[in-house]
Protein backbone atom coordinates (compact mmCIF):
# COMPACT_ATOMS: atom_id res chain seq x y z
CA UNK A 1 0.00 0.00 0.00
CA UNK A 2 0.51 3.69 -0.90
CA UNK A 3 3.46 5.20 2.21
CA UNK A 4 2.11 8.07 1.64
CA UNK A 5 -1.13 7.53 3.44
CA UNK A 6 -0.99 5.71 6.42
CA UNK A 7 -5.03 4.47 6.99
CA UNK A 8 -4.47 2.43 3.60
CA UNK A 9 -1.50 0.71 5.49
CA UNK A 10 -3.69 0.30 8.43
CA UNK A 11 -6.58 -1.00 6.59
CA UNK A 12 -4.56 -4.32 5.77
CA UNK A 13 -2.81 -4.66 9.05
CA UNK A 14 -3.28 -7.86 9.66
CA UNK A 15 -1.24 -11.17 10.80
CA UNK A 16 -3.84 -14.13 10.05
CA UNK A 17 -1.16 -16.28 12.02
CA UNK A 18 -2.04 -14.86 15.68
CA UNK A 19 -5.71 -15.90 15.07
CA UNK A 20 -7.86 -19.16 14.89
CA UNK A 21 -11.12 -19.59 12.97
CA UNK A 22 -13.91 -19.86 14.20
CA UNK A 23 -16.31 -22.04 12.44
CA UNK A 24 -20.39 -22.84 12.40
CA UNK A 25 -20.70 -26.54 13.47
CA UNK A 26 -18.47 -29.96 12.66
CA UNK A 27 -18.99 -30.62 9.09
CA UNK A 28 -16.80 -30.06 6.14
CA UNK A 29 -17.42 -26.87 4.33
CA UNK A 30 -18.77 -24.94 7.37
CA UNK A 31 -19.20 -21.40 7.32
CA UNK A 32 -16.81 -19.51 8.80
CA UNK A 33 -18.01 -16.93 11.26
CA UNK A 34 -14.48 -15.21 11.79
CA UNK A 35 -11.86 -15.59 13.85
CA UNK A 36 -10.31 -15.42 17.93
CA UNK A 37 -7.00 -14.87 19.42
CA UNK A 38 -5.24 -18.13 19.91
CA UNK A 39 -3.82 -16.59 22.92
CA UNK A 40 -7.01 -16.13 24.04
CA UNK A 41 -9.42 -19.22 22.25
CA UNK A 42 -8.30 -21.24 25.88
CA UNK A 43 -10.97 -18.67 27.55
CA UNK A 44 -13.46 -20.24 25.48
CA UNK A 45 -13.25 -23.63 27.41
CA UNK A 46 -15.02 -22.60 30.54
CA UNK A 47 -18.19 -23.16 27.57
CA UNK A 48 -17.45 -26.79 26.55
CA UNK A 49 -21.14 -27.10 25.41
CA UNK A 50 -20.82 -23.69 23.06
CA UNK A 51 -17.41 -24.43 21.83
CA UNK A 52 -15.43 -27.00 20.52
CA UNK A 53 -11.38 -26.52 20.35
CA UNK A 54 -10.72 -28.47 16.96
CA UNK A 55 -7.54 -28.88 15.59
CA UNK A 56 -6.96 -25.56 13.99
CA UNK A 57 -10.19 -24.16 14.31
CA UNK A 58 -12.88 -23.22 16.62
CA UNK A 59 -15.91 -24.27 16.16
CA UNK A 60 -19.70 -22.98 17.90
CA UNK A 61 -22.00 -26.07 18.35
CA UNK A 62 -25.28 -24.41 18.42
CA UNK A 63 -28.70 -24.01 16.12
CA UNK A 64 -29.17 -20.13 15.61
CA UNK A 65 -32.10 -18.66 18.03
CA UNK A 66 -33.10 -16.50 21.10
CA UNK A 67 -31.17 -19.47 23.19
CA UNK A 68 -27.88 -18.70 21.12
CA UNK A 69 -28.07 -15.15 21.64
CA UNK A 70 -28.25 -15.82 25.25
CA UNK A 71 -25.90 -18.07 25.66
CA UNK A 72 -23.81 -16.09 24.11
CA UNK A 73 -24.80 -12.65 25.34
CA UNK A 74 -23.55 -14.88 29.50
CA UNK A 75 -19.98 -15.61 27.78
CA UNK A 76 -19.35 -11.87 26.27
CA UNK A 77 -20.65 -10.41 29.97
CA UNK A 78 -18.20 -12.79 31.22
CA UNK A 79 -15.41 -12.49 28.81
CA UNK A 80 -15.86 -8.59 29.31
CA UNK A 81 -15.17 -9.40 33.36
CA UNK A 82 -11.85 -10.88 32.37
CA UNK A 83 -11.34 -7.60 30.36
CA UNK A 84 -10.73 -10.17 26.59
CA UNK A 85 -13.77 -7.70 25.65
CA UNK A 86 -13.70 -4.04 25.64
CA UNK A 87 -15.42 -0.77 25.03
CA UNK A 88 -18.76 -2.42 25.63
CA UNK A 89 -21.72 -0.60 23.82
CA UNK A 90 -24.98 -2.15 24.58
CA UNK A 91 -25.65 -2.24 21.35
CA UNK A 92 -27.13 -5.51 18.73
CA UNK A 93 -24.95 -6.54 16.13
CA UNK A 94 -25.68 -9.56 13.71
CA UNK A 95 -23.09 -12.09 13.60
CA UNK A 96 -23.07 -12.74 9.97
CA UNK A 97 -21.10 -15.65 8.48
CA UNK A 98 -18.75 -15.51 5.36
CA UNK A 99 -21.68 -15.35 3.00
CA UNK A 100 -23.79 -12.71 4.64
CA UNK A 101 -26.13 -14.98 6.04
CA UNK A 102 -27.03 -14.11 10.00
CA UNK A 103 -26.95 -16.68 12.51
CA UNK A 104 -26.90 -14.41 16.07
CA UNK A 105 -27.25 -11.71 17.40
CA UNK A 106 -24.38 -10.09 19.78
CA UNK A 107 -23.10 -7.18 21.12
CA UNK A 108 -20.92 -4.78 19.61
CA UNK A 109 -17.78 -5.01 21.14
CA UNK A 110 -17.83 -8.77 21.07
CA UNK A 111 -17.85 -8.54 17.15
CA UNK A 112 -14.08 -7.81 17.40
CA UNK A 113 -13.14 -10.03 20.05
CA UNK A 114 -14.73 -12.93 16.75
CA UNK A 115 -12.82 -10.66 14.12
CA UNK A 116 -16.65 -10.68 13.43
CA UNK A 117 -17.94 -8.95 9.85
CA UNK A 118 -19.46 -5.68 10.84
CA UNK A 119 -20.77 -2.51 9.02
CA UNK A 120 -19.48 1.25 9.48
CA UNK A 121 -21.02 4.60 7.73
CA UNK A 122 -19.00 7.68 7.45
CA UNK A 123 -20.20 11.21 5.91
CA UNK A 124 -17.92 13.44 4.25
CA UNK A 125 -19.10 16.82 4.82
CA UNK A 126 -18.10 20.24 2.52
CA UNK A 127 -18.56 23.21 1.55
CA UNK A 128 -18.45 24.52 -2.43
CA UNK A 129 -16.97 27.08 -3.63
CA UNK A 130 -18.42 29.94 -6.38
CA UNK A 131 -17.50 27.30 -8.62
CA UNK A 132 -19.52 24.63 -7.59
CA UNK A 133 -16.18 22.38 -6.77
CA UNK A 134 -15.61 21.80 -2.86
CA UNK A 135 -13.12 23.55 -1.71
CA UNK A 136 -13.51 22.85 2.65
CA UNK A 137 -14.16 19.75 4.49
CA UNK A 138 -15.69 19.95 7.85
CA UNK A 139 -13.47 17.56 10.37
CA UNK A 140 -14.99 16.30 13.83
CA UNK A 141 -12.59 15.64 16.76
CA UNK A 142 -13.72 12.69 18.75
CA UNK A 143 -13.91 13.13 22.51
CA UNK A 144 -10.79 12.24 24.38
CA UNK A 145 -13.40 10.23 26.59
CA UNK A 146 -14.46 7.62 23.22
CA UNK A 147 -14.03 4.20 24.09
CA UNK A 148 -11.58 4.07 21.04
CA UNK A 149 -9.94 6.52 19.00
CA UNK A 150 -10.05 8.88 21.37
CA UNK A 151 -8.37 12.34 20.53
CA UNK A 152 -8.32 11.71 16.76
CA UNK A 153 -9.60 13.53 13.63
CA UNK A 154 -12.96 12.25 12.22
CA UNK A 155 -15.30 12.97 9.38
CA UNK A 156 -18.54 14.84 10.03
CA UNK A 157 -20.48 12.11 10.85
CA UNK A 158 -19.48 8.51 11.61
CA UNK A 159 -20.23 5.81 13.28
CA UNK A 160 -21.20 1.52 13.44
CA UNK A 161 -24.74 -0.32 11.70
CA UNK A 162 -26.54 -1.69 14.40
CA UNK A 163 -28.86 -4.95 14.04
CA UNK A 164 -31.98 -3.38 12.23
CA UNK A 165 -30.49 -0.72 10.12
CA UNK A 166 -28.81 0.34 6.61
CA UNK A 167 -26.13 2.13 6.85
CA UNK A 168 -27.92 5.07 5.22
CA UNK A 169 -30.35 4.74 8.30
CA UNK A 170 -27.50 4.73 10.86
CA UNK A 171 -26.26 7.69 9.16
CA UNK A 172 -29.60 9.06 9.65
CA UNK A 173 -29.59 8.60 13.22
CA UNK A 174 -25.85 9.84 14.28
CA UNK A 175 -26.62 12.94 12.19
CA UNK A 176 -28.32 14.11 15.37
CA UNK A 177 -26.54 12.83 17.74
CA UNK A 178 -23.01 13.66 16.57
CA UNK A 179 -23.55 17.13 14.40
CA UNK A 180 -27.18 18.33 15.24
CA UNK A 181 -28.30 18.08 11.54
CA UNK A 182 -31.66 17.39 11.11
CA UNK A 183 -33.42 14.50 8.95
CA UNK A 184 -34.41 17.33 6.19
CA UNK A 185 -30.77 19.02 6.07
CA UNK A 186 -29.76 15.18 4.54
CA UNK A 187 -31.93 15.13 1.81
CA UNK A 188 -28.84 15.82 -0.37
CA UNK A 189 -26.77 12.62 0.84
CA UNK A 190 -24.98 11.02 -2.21
CA UNK A 191 -23.77 7.60 -1.74
CA UNK A 192 -19.31 7.12 -2.32
CA UNK A 193 -18.07 3.91 -2.23
CA UNK A 194 -17.79 0.75 0.01
CA UNK A 195 -14.14 -0.50 1.80
CA UNK A 196 -13.19 -3.69 3.10
CA UNK A 197 -10.95 -3.39 6.56
CA UNK A 198 -8.81 -6.20 8.06
CA UNK A 199 -7.28 -5.02 10.45
CA UNK A 200 -5.55 -5.85 14.13
CA UNK A 201 -6.72 -3.18 16.52
CA UNK A 202 -6.14 -3.22 20.14
CA UNK A 203 -9.49 -4.76 20.61
CA UNK A 204 -9.20 -8.06 18.68
CA UNK A 205 -9.97 -7.98 14.41
CA UNK A 206 -12.12 -5.22 12.70
CA UNK A 207 -13.18 -6.91 9.81
CA UNK A 208 -15.90 -4.05 8.13
CA UNK A 209 -17.44 -2.55 5.58
CA UNK A 210 -17.13 1.33 5.53
CA UNK A 211 -20.09 2.69 3.71
CA UNK A 212 -19.31 6.73 2.49
CA UNK A 213 -21.36 9.32 1.77
CA UNK A 214 -21.13 13.24 0.76
CA UNK A 215 -22.91 15.96 2.66
CA UNK A 216 -22.79 19.39 1.39
CA UNK A 217 -23.20 21.75 3.65
CA UNK A 218 -24.36 25.39 3.31
CA UNK A 219 -22.15 28.31 3.96
CA UNK A 220 -22.39 29.11 8.02
CA UNK A 221 -24.00 26.14 8.70
CA UNK A 222 -22.09 24.79 11.85
CA UNK A 223 -22.50 21.31 12.92
CA UNK A 224 -23.10 20.96 16.88
CA UNK A 225 -22.98 17.86 18.45
CA UNK A 226 -25.29 16.56 20.90
CA UNK A 227 -24.06 13.59 22.44
CA UNK A 228 -21.10 14.47 24.18
CA UNK A 229 -18.70 12.27 21.36
CA UNK A 230 -17.75 15.07 19.56
CA UNK A 231 -14.98 17.71 21.39
CA UNK A 232 -15.48 19.72 18.29
CA UNK A 233 -15.22 20.58 14.65
CA UNK A 234 -13.33 22.55 12.51
CA UNK A 235 -14.10 23.25 8.21
CA UNK A 236 -10.07 22.71 6.68
CA UNK A 237 -9.26 23.65 3.31
CA UNK A 238 -9.40 20.88 1.27
CA UNK A 239 -5.51 20.76 1.16
CA UNK A 240 -5.02 20.95 4.48
CA UNK A 241 -7.46 18.11 5.62
CA UNK A 242 -5.57 15.79 3.25
CA UNK A 243 -2.60 16.86 4.99
CA UNK A 244 -4.28 15.89 8.19
CA UNK A 245 -5.01 11.93 6.61
CA UNK A 246 -1.59 12.20 5.19
CA UNK A 247 -0.35 12.60 8.84
CA UNK A 248 -2.23 9.82 9.89
CA UNK A 249 -4.72 12.22 12.37
CA UNK A 250 -7.90 10.34 11.44
CA UNK A 251 -8.50 7.39 12.37
CA UNK A 252 -8.29 4.11 9.68
CA UNK A 253 -12.27 4.62 8.75
CA UNK A 254 -12.38 8.63 8.80
CA UNK A 255 -8.94 8.35 6.89
CA UNK A 256 -10.73 6.03 3.75
CA UNK A 257 -13.44 8.31 3.84
CA UNK A 258 -11.50 11.60 3.35
CA UNK A 259 -9.54 9.68 0.76
CA UNK A 260 -12.78 8.27 -1.34
CA UNK A 261 -13.93 11.78 -1.71
CA UNK A 262 -11.07 13.42 -2.94
CA UNK A 263 -10.20 10.32 -5.06
CA UNK A 264 -13.61 11.06 -6.78
CA UNK A 265 -12.62 14.50 -7.08
CA UNK A 266 -10.00 13.91 -8.71
CA UNK A 267 -7.17 15.30 -6.08
CA UNK A 268 -4.70 11.58 -5.85
CA UNK A 269 -2.70 10.43 -7.79
CA UNK A 270 -3.28 7.80 -10.20
CA UNK A 271 -1.10 5.01 -8.52
CA UNK A 272 -2.70 6.66 -5.04
CA UNK A 273 -6.56 5.99 -6.46
CA UNK A 274 -5.10 2.68 -7.44
CA UNK A 275 -4.38 1.63 -3.87
CA UNK A 276 -7.29 2.60 -2.68
CA UNK A 277 -9.79 1.72 -5.27
CA UNK A 278 -8.06 -1.73 -4.11
CA UNK A 279 -9.92 -1.87 -0.81
CA UNK A 280 -13.66 -1.61 -2.39
CA UNK A 281 -15.93 -4.20 -1.83
CA UNK A 282 -18.30 -4.63 -5.30
CA UNK A 283 -21.12 -2.83 -4.96
CA UNK A 284 -23.04 -5.56 -5.92
CA UNK A 285 -22.09 -7.58 -3.00
CA UNK A 286 -23.06 -4.38 -0.91
CA UNK A 287 -26.24 -4.34 -2.17
CA UNK A 288 -26.94 -7.95 -1.34
CA UNK A 289 -26.35 -7.14 2.54
CA UNK A 290 -27.98 -4.39 3.00
CA UNK A 291 -31.71 -6.54 3.66
CA UNK A 292 -30.03 -8.80 5.94
CA UNK A 293 -28.85 -5.34 8.46
CA UNK A 294 -32.49 -4.80 8.55
CA UNK A 295 -33.95 -8.02 9.55
CA UNK A 296 -34.37 -7.77 13.36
Amino acid sequence: MSSAWPCLRRARDHDPARRCPVLLGDGDGAPGLGSVAWAERDALAAWPVLFHRAPGALRLRAEPGAALDAALDQVHRALRAQGLIRAWRDEPYPWLDETGRRHAVIERAAARFWGALTFGAHCNGYLAGPDGRPSHLWIAQRSPHKPTDPGMLDNLIGGGVPLGQTPREALLREAWEEAGLQADELTALRPGRVFELHCDIPEGLQREWLFVFDLALPPGRVPQNQDGEVAGFRCLPLDEALAQVRAGALTTDAGLATLDFASRHGLLTAADAQALQALQVAPAAARRVEPTLQIR
